[in-house]
């Protein structure tokens, strides 16, 4: 069953009236309540604010990484463990082909339901997820496979084990070590970027956002809690910190965003899922013409030069 946000709540009247009329067989009505639909969601979409999106990006329906592999990914194989600690869940790398190149797919997993969301820890990996995904990269870099990093977390799991097998380190490992990978590297945000967690996947040729994710220092729970000692004052702090795909871009944060469906990921999985699939296989082409050299140089001047400063 769909799960509706309070502003999508004129939507869904429209979908239990189109259901409604199919049941009676009244196509005429089905076609009129259709066209109804198309324009309302189109005048709620046009008209969200900063919170909303926020909402949009943990839409519970919204399409998660395992989604986009069995969408995208062409004979998927699931690769395993950091060979150190154990195998993190949270952390998805697989092997396949999307467009019939050889891709590595690296992306974090939330889960759904109770079973599956402590399997995945929510979506948060402890230290030994990030070194799988490094040591995956470094597999895709010997073999010159192309990377497609998928970014989808609230953050690296703060818990106590993790920092006790080196959660930071782990996270800096990946900022320092992905930054001279000579292999080509993209990486999506597709739902909620958060914090060091999601940055620690980050650092690629390209990064780029879905119009209806998130990308932030903290969350705007976090923020509202240090900045104001109220966690509810968190619709003012998502308006502050201009986490949104369209102001991060502006401020060259991030060098595009991929415009979702107009029904956004949640409604339309496959259509999402076309526009990385798409946006990836032009990535490849682009960064084929460029030597590894290049590449490298290119990513390491675009990340010196974010952020500015004065000197007095």
């Amino acid at each position: 069953m769909a799960t509706y946000l309070d502003f999508e709540k004129s939507i869904k009247s429209l979908d239990d009236d189109i259901s409604n009329a199919k049941i009676k067989g009244d196509l005429p009505a089905v076609e009129i309540l259709q066209k109804n639909l198309k324009k309302e969601i189109s005048k709620v979409y046009k008209n969200l604010n900063d919170y909303q999106k926020l909402q949009l990006a943990r839409h519970p329906d919204r399409p998660y990484t395992m989604d986009y592999v069995r969408l995208i990914l062409d004979d998927a194989y699931l690769l395993h463990g950091d060979r150190a600690f154990r195998d993190d869940e949270a952390m998805l790398t697989y092997m396949g082909y999307i467009g019939g190149k050889k891709v590595i797919l690296i992306g974090q997993q939330k889960g759904r339901g109770t079973k599956n969301k402590l399997k995945r820890n929510f979506g948060m990996p402890h230290p030994e997820g990030y070194r799988k995904a490094l040591r995956i990269a470094k597999m895709a870099e010997k073999f010159d496979i192309p990377i497609l990093f998928l970014i989808d977390t609230p953050g690296a799991y703060p818990g106590l084990e993790a920092e006790q097998r080196g959660q930071s380190e782990a996270i800096a490992r990946n900022l320092f070590e992905l930054s001279d990978n000579k292999t080509k590297m993209l990486s999506v945000v597709i739902g909620e970027g958060g914090s060091g967690g999601a940055l620690a996947l980050g650092v690629a040729d390209k990064i780029v956002m879905m119009k209806y994710s998130v990308f932030a220092v903290i969350s705007p729970e976090g923020c509202a809690a240090i900045l104001w000692n109220d966690p509810l004052k968190q619709e003012s702090a998502t308006k502050a910190m201009k986490i949104t795909s369209e102001d991060l871009y502006k401020m060259k944060l991030i060098d595009d965003v991929l415009d979702e469906p107009m029904v956004g990921a949640h409604r339309d999985k496959v259509g999402a899922a076309n526009v990385i699939k798409e946006y990836f296989l032009n990535f490849i082409d682009e960064m084929d013409k460029i030597s590894p050299e290049e590449r490298v140089k290119r990513r390491v001047d675009k990340i010196l030069s974010i952020g500015a400063y004065e000197e007095k």
